[in-house]
């Protein structure tokens, strides 16, 4: 072979007119040239027939997977990976043992031998965790991290390899020396590095996916993981905002995450209404028969009643003696007892969970009434609404048990009694005239 292609580049230096007592100067570099433009053509020709052809062999498969697989991308990789081979077995023969020019020529061709099978391997591994993102096991895991981290690894064993040929020293040697300037390279790499770690125990632990709502209130994060990468998280808040943040904020500070909710189908809603003091009394029995009205509290009322008074009853309580002496019905006893059977028969709460209306210790600003409950309703918009109705169905049917719900004064309310007080001088001084 090495004959032959002496034999061309003299009948090429001869066209071109050079002596011959040159051609053992040129037939080298003229020779290298054609093998250069010659391996080229084949990887043209490669790519223009091997992949279209292995296309549409694979298109019309039934399988999905090896569509990704046998991708333009892997398979253009492929054919710069055949073509370097072809170089590395067949530029050797145009130089002489031991010269120069072909040791530098070698480790230049070992160097884009092992770029070419990088970037092949590369092509491999995105479409390989392609194909396992599609797999309803791995939805939603952090997939582009960690596929980020094997194309990390290559790269730095790619790099590692050729600084190993071009220095020609040896790959262990070079890592020694990395192992001496480790802090240096710890300091340049410290975010890949604690994304990397981040990310191992966020998928581990299962602590965060790919379309998790999470809430980060030191950062401003409130909304859905869009992205796990090797050194970033993408949240798209509620407002459409995007927050970016390493992945080992998360681990080293507490975040919220509402997936866990999600999937059990309630969601807690916490209201509390402060009810004025002076409003509580015991109900009298005309209260008593007004409540009874109400269909809620009908069989509660008469059932209550019966209880009490088997208890007064055993204790010789009588019914004219003060109130205080037995048992007896208060209206905010009544009204929890309302807002109870109203959460389980007409909203969304579920039964199988926590649902009480319990009171709270006594403040200065009055009584507080917390209703604890769970709806049905986990997404916002339709939480929002029960939590509104119920609210507003309390705040509406609490002065129908005699209650009134404390609030400080307003302006209104000071203009309204300046108005009472200056009626009363006025009444006053007309009388004594």
């Amino acid at each position: 072979m090495r004959h032959l292609l002496k034999k061309w580049t003299d009948a090429l230096l001869d066209g071109l007119g050079v002596e011959s007592a040159a051609h053992d100067s040129w037939d080298v570099w003229v020779a290298c040239g054609l093998v250069l433009l010659i391996v080229t053509l084949v990887d043209y020709l490669l790519q223009w027939t091997v992949v279209p052809g292995v296309r549409k062999v694979v298109e019309r498969t039934r399988t999905k997977w090896d569509d990704t697989l046998f991708s333009t991308r892997v398979l253009k990789c492929g054919c710069h990976v055949v073509s370097a081979v072809l170089l590395d077995v067949v530029l050797p023969v145009v130089f002489d043992e031991k010269s120069h020019a072909q040791t530098v020529m070698m480790r230049l061709l070992n160097v884009y031998l092992l770029v070419s099978v990088f970037r092949f391997a590369s092509a491999l591994i995105y479409a390989s965790f392609h194909i396992v993102a599609t797999r309803p096991a791995w939805q939603n895991k952090p997939i582009k991290g960690l596929r980020q981290t094997a194309q990390g690894i290559a790269l730095l064993i790619c790099a590692i390899l050729v600084i190993s040929i071009l220095m020609d020293k040896s790959p262990t040697l070079l890592l020694t020396s990395l192992g001496a300037s480790a802090a240096v390279l710890m300091l340049i790499f410290r975010d890949s590095i604690l994304g990397f770690v981040s990310g191992i125990q966020l998928s581990a632990n299962d602590m965060l996916k790919v379309g998790d709502w999470i809430s980060v209130p030191k950062f401003g994060a409130d909304g859905t993981v869009e992205e796990v990468s090797l050194t970033t998280v993408k949240i798209r808040n509620w407002d459409n905002t995007i927050v970016t943040l390493p992945p080992y904020q998360l681990v080293s500070d507490s975040f919220v995450n509402w997936h866990a909710m999600q999937l059990s189908g309630g969601r807690r809603i916490e209201l509390s209404l402060l009810v004025d003091m002076t409003t509580i009394r015991f109900c009298t029995p005309e209260m008593l028969d007004r409540f009874r009205r109400i269909r809620l509290l009908g069989d509660y009322i008469d059932r209550t009643e019966k209880e009490y008074a088997k208890a007064n009853e055993s204790e010789g309580v009588g019914a004219g003696e003060p109130s205080v002496n037995g048992l007896r019905q208060t209206n905010l006893a009544v009204f929890r007892a309302y807002m109870m059977r109203y959460l389980e028969e007409k909203t969304s709460a579920r039964r199988d969970m926590k649902l009480t209306v319990r009171m709270l210790p006594p403040t200065d600003t009055g009584v507080p009434l917390e209703l604890y409950f769970y709806t049905t309703s986990i997404y916002f918009a339709d939480y929002v609404q029960v939590e509104l109705a119920v609210f507003e169905h309390m705040l509406c049917a609490l002065p129908e048990f005699g209650l009134r719900a404390f609030q400080s004064p307003s302006g209104d309310d000071l203009r309204a009694w300046t108005r009472a007080a200056e009626a009363l001088r006025a009444s006053a001084s007309a009388q004594s005239e």
